[in-house]
């Protein structure tokens, strides 16, 4: 009888156990999913490195802390560096971005995007303000994802329509100036296939290219005295520096059509304007998409801008009896 019930309490007790350690396996296993799901409890790291300080670039990088900020309230932090224009400098903020082991980065600009690339293999990239990502990767087949660490939003509005506006606006220009910045990959980019536009509407083209801000007055100047108008796409450089164009372009009555709203207030006549805000804004829900939702950047679709305006400048139309469609769009100039 003693070990009858001795043997009972042990079956007994083992039982006890097993139950035990199956809870206790059940509230491991809920903690877990809790964790798993806290996802939004974590505070998230992302620097974010912009190549310069211009209207359109701060929209972008405004848009994607707005779209983190209404996703994850106060769990995100921002770290954010301004290259003030030069590539190196991208570089170096990329690699203390990799050294502090935030937990995404934003590159806005194509300097920027290349540079964080350098840095980085494993941690996520959300790029902005990308014109052309082929151009950018230098990748030779292009299927509209990287199939590495980075994604993004481009700011590319299309260049048909833009070189259109050219020939709508100044139907007698029979020359047209192309400037740019030849360290640009993304603008030479652009600069390509507007040349090929005009070709196709029977407008001669001639290209312009700067290397810094310092050669602008010169290069513009010799450029106002052979064309009859001049283009200026997306190009950073440039935008850092249109009042140098604006000084010389305007009182030789050289209209100048820009490739982005920014470039145009500061010295065209108009543009097929997108938002940088909302490429910006995308930019931010891919990366929560990214960070809280585990989705992979080398499988996630490049994204662009949807919301495309004709836009002009009233003042400069006027002053140079430029005759604008009712569709187009007044910029709100500031007094100067």
């Amino acid at each position: 009888m003693k070990k009858s019930l001795l043997k009972k309490i042990m079956c007994g007790a083992l039982a006890a156990a097993m139950i035990m350690s199956i809870c206790t396996g059940c509230g491991s296993e809920k903690k877990d999913d809790s964790k798993s799901e806290g996802n939004t409890e974590k505070t998230y790291k992302v620097g974010i490195c912009q190549l310069t300080q211009h209207e359109a670039l701060d929209a972008a990088t405004k848009g994607f802390q707005d779209a983190l900020k209404e996703k994850l309230g106060d769990k995100v932090e921002f770290d954010l560096q301004n290259a003030s224009g030069d590539s190196a400098t991208c570089a170096t903020i990329a690699n203390q971005f990799v050294h502090d082991g935030v937990d995404l980065i934003l590159a806005n600009a194509t300097p920027a995007l290349q540079a964080a690339m350098a840095a980085t293999g494993d941690i996520p990239i959300v790029a902005t303000s990308i014109t052309d990502f082929a151009t950018a990767l230098e990748a030779d087949e292009w299927t509209g994802k990287t199939g590495i660490n980075v994604t993004g939003t481009s700011d590319l509005a299309p260049l048909d329509k833009q070189a259109a506006m050219i020939k709508e606006l100044l139907p007698e220009a029979k020359t047209v100036g192309i400037l740019y910045c030849s360290s640009e990959a993304n603008s030479k980019y652009q600069a390509d296939v507007v040349k090929a536009e005009l070709d196709k509407l029977g407008l001669t083209s001639k290209v312009y290219t700067v290397a810094d801000t310092n050669e602008i007055a010169t290069v513009v100047t010799k450029a106002c005295e052979e064309v009859d108008c001049l283009y200026i796409p997306t190009d950073n450089t440039i935008a850092e520096a249109t009042a140098a164009v604006k000084e010389v372009a305007e009182p030789k009555n050289i209209p100048i059509v820009a490739g982005e709203e920014g470039i145009c207030r500061g010295c065209g006549i108009a543009t097929l304007s997108i938002s940088y805000y909302s490429i910006g804004y995308e930019a931010g829900l891919m990366a929560y998409d990214i960070l809280v939702n585990g989705k992979d950047p080398a499988d996630m679709e490049i994204k662009y801008a949807t919301e495309l305006t004709n836009k002009y400048v009233k003042e400069r139309t006027t002053a140079l009896g430029i005759t604008v469609p009712d569709t187009y769009e007044a910029i709100e100039m500031s007094e100067e």
